[in-house]
């Protein structure tokens, strides 16, 4: 009977251990938000080891080398009614280097009112660490700065970042803004960031450019020469144009013909004068068979 029960226990606790590692992968995997992959999704969804699923295609068509660094973070400015605002954005590139996944961070203050902004000049206002109104659309971009990731160091800046936003429960527009949040974000990763966070905003990302675009070690990433500011609001520009477009053509196609526009007699001037019929038919009818009869045969 001792055996028995002593086997049962160590089954249990081999359970629970199992359990508990169980717990911790999951937690681990967690901290990167990308969705997870579909059943239909392509396999280079998921974030893998040995980053090969992502291939670049070559100009003849075939395979090319698979990109070695298919994550990236992307630090923004873009414009706003008051001074402009400085984000950051990550996710996963396509096979062609291209932005495929976004998902949006930055400190700002809490709702859309202007009212904690203007507040959150004078004293500290309780903040939101999300997308905020405009961050999600490239035609607002007024700077950007692109640095590529390994899956490892994707992992690593996601996870400062989720630690960071935790800690940031308030702003200010001087003491701890947008510009700062952003800023100790670079400098984890080995980035050398301005000096002062009171810039204007896309004054702030191309310094942060400047700085540390021609670095190739020392910091984590690879920093990447993408298309500039005004090429991304263009290209966001024509998108939007499109999309107007094709909606603009669903609807007509949808809509029912107009029904034909009735004359209006008064603007047409007086209308014409019908024919008077006869009021005596019976007499015309007479008068036809009496022409008749007289007509030579």
């Amino acid at each position: 009977m001792q055996f028995f029960s002593l086997n049962r226990t160590s089954r249990s606790a081999a359970i629970a251990l199992l359990a508990i590692g169980a717990f911790q992968s999951a937690s681990v995997k967690a901290q990167i938000v990308e969705p997870a992959p579909s059943a239909q999704a392509p396999l280079n969804d998921a974030v893998q080891p040995h980053p090969t699923a992502n291939s670049k295609p070559a100009a003849d068509g075939a395979v090319a080398a698979p990109l070695a660094k298919p994550y990236y973070i992307e630090f923004r400015a873009r414009n706003a009614d008051s001074y402009g605002h400085t984000f950051a954005i990550y996710g996963r590139l396509n096979a062609n280097g291209r932005i495929q996944t976004k998902t949006v961070v930055g400190l700002h203050p809490a709702t859309e009112s202007p009212i904690p902004w203007m507040i959150g000049h004078v004293v500290m206002v309780p903040s939101e660490t999300g997308a905020s109104d405009g961050d999600t659309e490239d035609q607002y971009v007024l700077a950007r700065f692109q640095v590529v990731l390994s899956a490892d160091e994707y992992k690593k800046v996601v996870g400062f970042i989720k630690n960071l936003q935790s800690k940031s429960p308030v702003w200010h527009a001087v003491l701890y803004n947008c510009n700062a949040f952003v800023g100790d974000i670079a400098r984890f990763m080995g980035m050398e960031a301005p000096a002062s966070s009171m810039l204007m905003p896309a004054a702030y990302i191309n310094s942060l450019c400047e700085h540390n675009l021609t670095k190739s070690t020392g910091i984590i990433g690879t920093p990447k020469n993408v298309a500039s500011a005004e090429q991304l609001r263009a290209e966001a520009l024509k998108s939007v144009g499109r999309g107007n477009q094709r909606s603009a053509t669903a609807v007509a196609s949808t809509d029912p013909k107009p029904a034909p526009a009735k004359l209006d007699t008064a603007a047409a001037g007086p209308e014409r004068a019908k024919p008077v019929r006869s009021t005596a038919p019976g007499k015309a009818l007479d008068a036809k068979k009496q022409a008749q009869s007289t007509e030579p045969k």
